[in-house]
C-alpha cells in the first residue's frame, strides 16, 4: 500500500483562497474541448490562455499522455432502514465508496446517526444490505445480499450518479449528466467519482494527439467519494487519505519508462493518473495493483510525470495541496487569482489548467 510521501508541516489554512459561487460550472462546456485552458509553468507568474482543444501544441512527438479509464457507476443509492425498537423507520442515502469484496463495499450514509451494526437497508425490492461496521470519518461497511457481476447489475438498475456536492447542492442530476460525467475512454467500472481532466477529451482531440505522434497510455484508478471529504485537521501531517484501488500494467509502466530515458515527457490527465504513476514509482515505474493512499503536499519530490492536466479545485482540498507542490504554493495561488480575477469556470465541470515543471 502506498502511503503519504510528504513530511511537510503545512498549515490547512496555507490552502485557502475565496471563490464568487457564480464560478462553480454547473454544465460543461460543449463541445467539451471548447473549455479554456490556462497554461502555467513552474515558478513562473505569467500566464498563457488556449482552449483545451490546443493542447497538442504543447506536445512533443515521443511524450506520454495518461489518462484513468475508470468509469463511474451509479454509485448513490436510496433506501430505508426499517423500524427497530422505538425508533421508526428512516430514509437513508448511501454513496458507495470502495468495494471490499464481491459483496462488501465501504459507503458513507446520511443521515450516518441513525445506523448501527447489524441494520438492514433496503433499497427498493431489488437489493439489501446489512451494515456490518461503523468506522471512522462516517464510513460503513455494507454487506449486500448480491455478489458479484449480480450486484453490478443490481447497483446499476437502482443507483444513480452521484454528482460532485457543489454541483448536486445547485441543481438535481439529470439525463445529460449521464453522458457528461463519464469520459469518452472510461472502459473500467469501479469509480464513484469521474476523473474530471478527461471529462474535456472528444475523439477530435485524441485524433490531434494521436497526429503529433504523442503516445497514450492508461492507467486505472477508481475514484472514491473521499475525494469531495473536507480536510478537517490543522495540519496536512494529521490529515488521512481513503484508500482507492489502482493499477499499473506492466506494458504501460515499460512504455513511460522508455519514453523517459529518451528525454521525452510525461503527462498526467488529471491528478488521478499522477497519482497512479507517482504510487506505482521508484527510480522508474513499475507494475503496481492494489490500494493507494499517497497524499502530495508542498515538499513532495515527484519522479515520473512532467505535466499535469486538471480542472481547478476545491480551497483547502488535498487537490489544491497537490497542484500546489507540483508548480509550488505560491505559484498557484498567483495562478488561480488570474483564474478567478478572468472568470475561469471551476470545479468539476469547470475549465482546466495545464501544468509544466521545469526541466530537471
Amino acid at each position: 500500500m502506498a502511503q503519504s510521501r510528504s513530511r511537510s508541516k503545512l498549515r490547512v489554512a496555507d490552502f485557502d483562497f475565496d471563490l464568487p459561487e457564480e464560478l462553480i460550472a454547473l454544465r460543461p462546456a460543449s463541445p467539451r474541448d471548447s473549455a479554456r485552458l490556462l497554461i502555467v509553468r513552474e515558478g513562473s507568474a505569467t500566464f498563457e490562455e488556449a482552449a483545451v482543444r490546443d493542447l497538442p501544441s504543447f506536445l512533443n512527438a515521443g511524450d506520454v499522455c495518461i489518462f484513468n479509464d475508470t468509469r463511474v457507476i451509479p454509485a448513490q443509492l436510496f433506501g430505508t432502514r426499517p423500524a427497530r425498537g422505538d425508533s421508526a423507520e428512516s430514509a437513508i442515502d448511501v454513496t458507495l465508496h470502495k468495494r471490499e469484496a464481491s459483496d462488501v463495499w465501504a459507503a458513507f450514509a446520511k443521515p450516518g446517526r441513525k445506523l448501527i451494526a447489524g441494520d438492514t437497508i433496503c433499497f427498493g425490492d431489488r437489493l439489501a444490505a446489512v451494515v456490518e461496521a461503523k468506522r471512522d470519518g462516517g464510513e460503513i461497511a455494507l454487506r449486500f445480499d448480491a455478489f458479484g457481476a449480480a450486484l453490478d447489475q443490481a447497483i446499476a438498475e437502482v443507483g444513480v450518479t452521484p454528482l460532485p456536492p457543489y454541483i448536486a447542492g445547485r441543481r438535481a442530476a439529470d439525463e445529460r449528466d449521464q453522458t457528461d460525467y463519464q469520459t469518452i475512454y472510461a472502459v473500467r467500472d469501479g469509480a464513484v467519482a469521474a476523473p474530471t481532466a478527461g471529462l474535456h477529451f472528444t475523439p477530435e482531440l485524441m485524433a490531434a494527439i494521436d497526429a503529433k505522434d504523442v503516445k497514450r497510455e492508461t492507467v486505472t484508478l477508481h475514484v472514491g467519494a473521499g475525494t469531495f471529504l473536507p480536510v478537517k485537521a490543522d495540519h496536512t501531517k494529521d490529515h488521512v487519505m481513503h484508500a482507492e484501488w489502482g493499477e499499473v500494467t506492466a506494458a504501460t509502466a515499460a512504455s513511460i519508462n522508455e519514453a523517459r530515458a529518451a528525454g521525452r515527457r510525461t503527462l498526467g490527465v488529471g491528478t488521478t493518473s499522477l497519482r497512479t504513476i507517482e504510487s506505482a514509482s521508484n527510480a522508474e515505474v513499475h507494475a503496481f495493483k492494489g490500494d493507494t493512499r499517497l497524499f502530495i503536499t508542498p515538499g513532495y519530490q515527484f519522479k515520473s510525470v512532467d505535466m499535469l492536466l486538471t480542472n481547478f479545485h476545491l480551497p483547502r482540498s488535498t487537490l489544491f495541496m497537490l497542484v500546489s507542490a507540483f508548480c509550488g504554493l505560491d505559484t498557484m495561488r498567483a495562478a488561480y487569482a488570474h483564474a478567478i480575477a478572468h472568470c475561469f469556470r471551476f470545479y468539476s465541470y469547470g475549465d482546466a489548467c495545464l501544468l509544466i515543471r521545469k526541466s530537471k
